[in-house]
């Protein structure tokens, strides 16, 4: 069992190269127990490299990885223990059943006698393989239910670290709604480290992000926080009947800070759609609504629209690629 005093993953200054590519160029993070975090970059970003090092199947340049507390470089195997781990192509053998499967699996994994049995079945359960897989071979499965069963193998043997990269990569978005309740169920019983490219998903399971780029981290922490960092504007659009001349000196004569003032289109009804963003922390909806009705102006909505992850994940890529050229 790891001490939950240690961080679950600690990457201190990890550098890989191929050839003249720098693929990792000095990195470093933590990962601590429970946490489910997203860790997000471009195509060629490092993601996939970094995977491979924690799951000991790739050496680093130099720096250093620990999974638990136990040093993968020196000590792949003891740090292996404490993984489970799913690769972007999910390798799996076509002809065996699925609960056939992870019973082999579990054996490898050093289950033994009625834990096999035991286990086999609870994770069947959880990823939902149990009523409508059981028996069926592989090979028959669809894309969804093949990623249900790598998920299985992952934490079969209840690891404290699950490595996942692209887990949802080619499922339609019924089956990536599935697997994202089942990477959320696993929140605080094990930690998560998870790759993808399907952003809005990961803002909706995951604790935190961290930002790769050109093999550095280029951002790092909690959706808010990485808004106010990369994207401090907030943006309010409220659409109304009756066109405004000056929008943005009407509102700010009546005390709402504005960075600027747009109209975005007319709208097929009639009603005017605008855009505000301002640099206020403050929530101006309430304001905006009583200085709009003010004016008779006929207004019909206002809403406050935060930034998504997608839009924190080019603006921290595009500031890190602008420095560079």
């Amino acid at each position: 069992m790891a001490d939950p005093t240690i961080p679950s993953i600690s990457v201190q200054n990890l550098t890989k190269t191929y050839g003249a590519f720098r693929a990792l160029d000095n990195i470093s993070f933590t990962v601590e127990k429970g946490e489910i975090v997203g860790f997000l970059g471009p195509n060629g970003a490092g993601k996939s490299t970094t995977m491979r090092i924690l799951s000991g199947l790739m050496m680093a340049d130099s720096g250093s990885a620990s999974i638990c507390g136990v040093p993968v470089a020196s000590d792949a195997i003891g740090a292996q223990k404490h993984i489970g781990y799913m690769p972007e192509n999910n390798p799996l053998p076509l002809d065996m059943r699925v609960d056939e499967y992870l019973a082999f699996r579990a054996e490898l994994k050093g289950l033994r006698g009625s834990n096999i049995k035991r286990r086999v079945a609870e994770v069947m359960d959880l990823c939902d393989l149990a009523r409508k897989a059981k028996r069926k071979m592989i090979g028959n499965l669809s894309k969804g239910f093949r990623q249900r069963v790598g998920i299985a193998d992952a934490i079969l043997a209840e690891p404290d670290v699950v490595i996942m990269d692209e887990p949802t990569i080619g499922l339609d978005p019924h089956q990536i709604v599935a697997i994202r309740n089942l990477i959320t169920s696993l929140k605080g019983k094990m930690t998560v480290i998870i790759s993808s490219h399907i952003l809005a998903e990961i803002e909706m399971c995951t604790d935190r992000v961290i930002i790769i780029n050109h093999g550095q981290i280029v951002a790092s922490g909690e959706i808010p926080y990485l808004r106010r960092r990369f994207l401090p504007r907030t943006v309010y659009s409220f659409s109304v009947q009756v066109e405004i001349a000056d929008p943005k000196e009407y509102l700010e004569n009546r005390g709402i800070p504005c960075e600027s003032v747009s109209m975005l289109r007319r709208e097929k009804d009639g009603y005017f759609l605008y855009e505000l963003s301002t640099l206020s922390e403050e929530s101006l909806g309430e304001k905006i609504i009583n200085v709009v009705r003010e004016g008779n102006f006929g207004l019909r909505e206002v809403r406050r629209e935060d930034p998504s992850l997608e839009d924190i994940f080019l603006a921290a890529t595009k500031r890190v690629w602008d420095e560079t050229i």
